[in-house]
């Protein structure tokens, strides 16, 4: 498989699972938090407002699949946030101490896909460069 049918696959995939994680996150609040079932309302309230926010998040991840080539800026900047919030992790586990193994799961995955994605980021626009004035976007 070409870097740039794994990048497709990997921008994908990270748009749909952020969409569904935010929509899980705000139809269920605290529900959806491994440990965090009872951390009453404001905790909650946080939690659904993140996940409407994390699922536009997923939506930008979309926009950018749908782009011929994808544009390896975007994926960068959206990488750079995803590395962001595994940093938020690590140093929650710093300050807070050990979070839900499910969370800990999370913060290595995180950790993990960062790398590749910067890795990958160009591979599209190294494979195929947009035809002048095509704008590079699909219907």
């Amino acid at each position: 498989m070409t870097r740039a049918k794994v990048l497709r696959g990997l921008v994908l995939t990270m748009g749909y699972a952020c969409v569904a994680i935010g929509l899980v996150h705000v139809v269920l609040g605290n529900a959806s938090i491994p440990g965090a079932e009872s951390a009453g309302p404001t905790i909650d309230s946080l939690g659904r407002f993140f996940g409407a926010i994390f699922a536009g998040y997923g939506l930008a991840w979309l926009w950018t699949a749908r782009r011929r080539p994808i544009h390896a800026a975007a994926v960068r900047w959206l990488t750079a946030v995803f590395l962001l919030g595994a940093v938020g992790r690590v140093l929650s586990l710093a300050v807070e101490g050990w979070p839900h193994g499910f969370q800990v799961g999370l913060a290595a995955l995180e950790l993990a896909l960062s790398p590749l994605l910067f890795w990958l980021a160009d591979a599209e626009e190294k494979a195929h460069p947009a035809s002048p004035g095509a704008g590079g976007v699909t219907a």
